[in-house]
């Protein structure tokens, strides 16, 4: 497995540097970091950023107007929230809540916030609605306010984009994005985490990202599969294609409008969502129920995600067995007014 350290003392090898690189070049950044997973590196971005307001401090201790103002989608990922959680105990960070991708109110936010440092962080591609953030709302705000803007990349790495560069590539705004975190462990299919950047932020990172700093390296197999997965996602289009067929045919047979692989059929309490698992096991489908606490109470689902592997007869076999244990004609519409998860 390689060595069984932290990257900082012995962990890190010239095949953690080989997969940052290719990571750096997929995204179109100066340099990249990996984590020990996609949460560490969410919590490692949060506390970083968090950090700069107390290093810049007159007096060590950051006033209101030093802190660092950080506005969180409502919906963010818990990993997300956490090292914004963290940031602030430590007095480093404001937080302000807007709305699920309601541009008019994070632009009304950061219009009356007094703070000089602003940063903006959300989803790319959201994990539980399968919907994605409006990039290119957030690309001239971005112009217009001048914040730093984080996005989590996690389910569009690989699957969006012309190259698998995800969501930024596909909205044609990877220059606006000033830090893209990511996961290893969906469309690659192995472990970890990453931070896509510029060198300077990679440093601090390295210095003030306690998820990195104490946590081991993440083992040199799995390294040298992510690095294989990057090659694979970059030279193999048609997986890409394969996909964004499926969530075509699903579309059209089911009659309900989505937007992405990640497919949130709300079916409201608990007991409706483990029935329709329950079924679709049975009937040969592992679709989870998704409850409280990952979603807010009554909005319970059931997530499909498609992939390249999957054929057009699963998704007409698919159909047909979510057709006996729900109707598509009653699937709510996930509501934008869900309560903040912070």
């Amino acid at each position: 497995m390689g060595p069984k350290g932290s990257a900082l003392i012995c962990g890190y090898t010239t095949y953690h540097r080989l997969l940052e690189s290719s990571l750096a070049e997929l995204k179109k950044k100066e340099d990249c970091l990996v984590c020990p997973t996609g949460f560490a590196a969410n919590m490692a971005a949060m506390v970083a950023i968090g950090s700069v307001a107390s290093l810049l401090a007159a007096s060590g201790k950051p006033l209101m107007n030093e802190k660092v103002a950080i506005f969180s989608d409502a919906l963010n990922h818990a990993s997300i929230i956490d090292g914004i959680r963290l940031a602030e105990r430590q007095g480093n960070v404001e937080v302000f809540v807007y709305r699920h991708c309601d541009m008019y109110h994070l632009n009304s936010l950061i219009s009356s916030c007094k703070m000089k440092r602003k940063v903006v962080v959300t989803d790319s591609l959201f994990s539980m609605d399968g919907d994605f953030a409006p990039m290119e709302e957030l690309s001239q705000l971005r112009k217009k306010h001048g914040f730093l803007l984080v996005i989590d990349d996690a389910h569009g790495t690989f699957v969006c984009g012309e190259n698998g560069g995800g969501v930024a590539e596909q909205f044609n705004c990877e220059s606006d994005v000033d830090l893209c975190v990511g996961t290893l462990s969906k469309a690659a299919g192995c472990l970890g985490g990453f931070i896509a950047c510029s060198k300077k932020w990679k440093q601090l990172i390295q210095s003030r990202g306690r998820s990195f700093i104490f946590s081991t390296a993440i083992p040199i197999p799995m390294v040298a599969a992510a690095y294989a997965a990057v090659v694979v996602a970059r030279k193999e289009g048609w997986r890409r294609k394969a996909i964004w067929e499926r969530v075509k045919e699903f579309e059209a047979l089911s009659g309900v409008q989505i937007s992405s692989p990640i497919i949130s059929l709300v079916v409201g309490n608990q007991e409706k969502a483990l029935q329709g698992s329950r079924y679709l096991l049975k009937s040969g489908f592992h679709v989870m129920a998704i409850r409280p606490p990952t979603v807010p109470p009554n909005s319970c689902r059931l997530r499909v995600t498609l992939s390249a592997t999957h054929t057009t007869e699963d998704v007409k076999k698919l159909i047909t067995a979510l057709s006996s244990c729900l109707d598509f004609n009653k699937i709510a519409h996930i509501p934008s007014s869900l309560s903040p998860r912070l």
